[in-house]
């Protein structure tokens, strides 16, 4: 029979750390202890803000991880906030630490957020710019938009190219995943071109401002879906979006 219980709480790294699901609210609030590996990283900074008490252990590897926690949870409710690093190893190790004992607390993986849809973007950002700063790519931090120009239309003709075979043959898995990594190399050019940008000192602008610009466009261009127009046909639709356009660049020309 199991004398207590190790929750192991898998958290996104690209969530606000205090959006946590209710079911951890409740795990957190009922356990007898809450341990991290460091108390300095989000989450437990989030939850002690929230007014959890947390605990800073000192192991570092795996099996010191495992055998601490084990050993925590013998007798009563332990929850593991994790660590920065994501915990490699960590799972293993407890398996094989539990594995050994007679009276082995009952584990149990609770995940308290999840990835939202466009996750893995932050990610490339967040790429992009270990990249681009002090003590990243040389070769990265030495380029401007002119050295990159010549990419951008490479990597269009090449996304170009990998459309085409997929528009032949649209269910080759093959084609498909070129196609994905071509796009990949597109997307690369806007984040680096965002990027070398935002370094600029008179008039710099961020990732940020290019999505909040094409979002903006989206919306003003289909008012048919984000306000009252009406716009049924695919023709109506083409010539709405065509129509305000027009008004874009006539209102830019005014303000030059």
């Amino acid at each position: 029979m199991s004398s207590g219980r190790l929750v192991l709480l898998a958290t996104s790294p690209r969530v606000s750390p205090g959006l946590l699901s209710r079911d951890a609210w409740r795990s957190l609030e009922s356990a007898d202890r809450v341990l991290a590996a460091d108390g300095g990283d989000a989450l437990p900074l989030a939850l002690v803000d929230d007014g959890v008490g947390v605990e800073v252990i000192a192991s570092t590897t795996a099996r010191e991880r495992a055998r601490e926690l084990v050993a925590a949870a013998r007798g009563s409710v332990v929850l593991w906030a994790g660590s920065p690093d994501g915990d490699p190893g960590l799972s293993d190790a407890i398996a094989a630490e539990i594995s050994r004992l007679e009276d082995a607390p009952e584990v149990e993986v609770l995940v308290g957020s999840w990835d939202v849809e466009g996750g893995r973007l932050l990610d490339a950002v967040a790429v992009m710019d270990r990249l681009r700063s002090p003590g990243g790519c040389a070769w990265v931090a030495a380029q401007d938009h002119a050295s990159l120009a010549p990419f951008v239309m490479e990597e269009a003709h090449e996304v170009t190219e990998a459309l085409e075979a997929v528009i032949a043959d649209p269910d080759d898995v093959r084609l498909r995943a070129d196609l994905t990594d071509e796009l990949g190399d597109l997307l690369f050019q806007v984040l680096f071109h965002a990027r070398v940008a935002a370094d600029h000192v008179g008039a710099p602008f961020t990732v940020d401002d290019v999505a909040a610009a094409l979002v903006d466009k989206l919306v003003r261009r289909n008012p048919h879906v984000f306000a009252d127009a009406q716009a049924e046909t695919l023709e109506e639709i083409e010539a709405q979006w065509q129509a305000i356009k027009l008004q874009e660049k006539a209102a830019r020309a005014d303000d030059r």
